[in-house]
């Protein structure tokens, strides 16, 4: 059993397709699976309740921030497995009709929402040397600011899956308090066998902050591979948890005192001696 300062913690990887009810039962089994082994918080992927054939068909379930279908069901499904769940991303009004948030939400185990992030870096990129163009930019807005919140695994800072490629803003989450972040994600293949893992253990490395990242896996209905690889990683980079592929709940116990005695005795975060704003000298 966890000792007092830890907390079992879990990524929940999935493979979504374009049926909400499909969607629905299979959270509410890896849920109900996580809170048999005693997780007390667990985290969905990205776009963890819809994977459409096209891109905008997700803009259909789009619902008003606290109102709606899929907040409800997953408000409730916190509620009935007593833990705090993370949707990785759904899709929340943008304020227009074209355009939708992707929206990272957190319930606690009363199924009251504590938090929500809106995907702040959007993936507009076409993947070198191979067929594949994405452009999130097409079918959804992008969010402005960062969120934390305090939770049984300790202050949490939010991201989504292509955030994870821009150091700064987990830095200015850690200079906030965060001490572990969420990743969940839908990271492609290709992208994902080349950087997923060393980017999830650069950003726990680099601010001595455990990560839980949660994947999409396998092959969705509009033909894209996802990476799956879901893991959870500690403050000094050693991976505690992970599974290549498959559904399933990958689970760790954490010690949620461990960052500030890392933070405390290899004190590199206040080491820093520059800025966004330090001058160069160009020469």
């Amino acid at each position: 059993m966890p000792g007092e300062q830890e907390v079992r913690v879990a990524a929940l990887q999935m493979s979504c397709v374009d049926d909400l009810d499909a969607n629905f039962r299979r959270i509410d089994e890896l849920a109900s699976e996580a809170a048999a082994r005693g997780v007390r918080l667990a985290l969905l992927p990205e776009n963890s309740v819809f994977m459409g054939r096209r891109d905008d068909e997700k803009l259909a379930i789009t619902e008003m921030p606290g109102v709606g279908p899929v907040q409800s069901f997953l408000a409730d499904c916190a509620r009935r497995h007593g833990m705090w769940l993370i949707a990785g991303s759904i899709p929340l009004n943008a304020g227009r009709a074209d355009k939708c948030f992707g929206a990272s939400i957190v319930w606690d185990a009363e199924g009251k929402e504590r938090a929500c992030y809106r995907k702040i870096h959007l993936f507009d990129v076409d993947l070198p040397d191979r067929d594949e163009r994405y452009r999130e930019s097409a079918t959804m807005a992008s969010g402005d600011s960062l969120v934390t919140v305090e939770s049984p695994a300790g202050r949490l800072g939010l991201s989504i899956c292509y955030d994870l490629r821009f150091p700064e803003m987990y830095r200015r989450l850690v200079d906030a308090g965060a001490t572990v972040f969420s990743v969940p994600a839908a990271f492609t293949a290709a992208t994902g066998e080349a950087h997923w893992r060393t980017l999830l253990r650069a950003r726990a490395i680099e601010n001595l902050a455990y990560v839980i990242a949660a994947g999409q896996h396998g092959r969705h209905p509009n033909g894209r591979i996802t990476h799956g690889h879901s893991m959870i990683v500690d403050p000094w980079g050693e991976v505690l948890a992970e599974q290549p592929q498959g559904d399933g709940v990958v689970d760790a116990v954490i010690d949620i005192e461990r960052p500030t005695r890392l933070r405390r005795d290899f004190p590199v975060l206040v080491h820093r001696r520059l800025d966004t704003g330090q001058d160069i000298d160009h020469r």
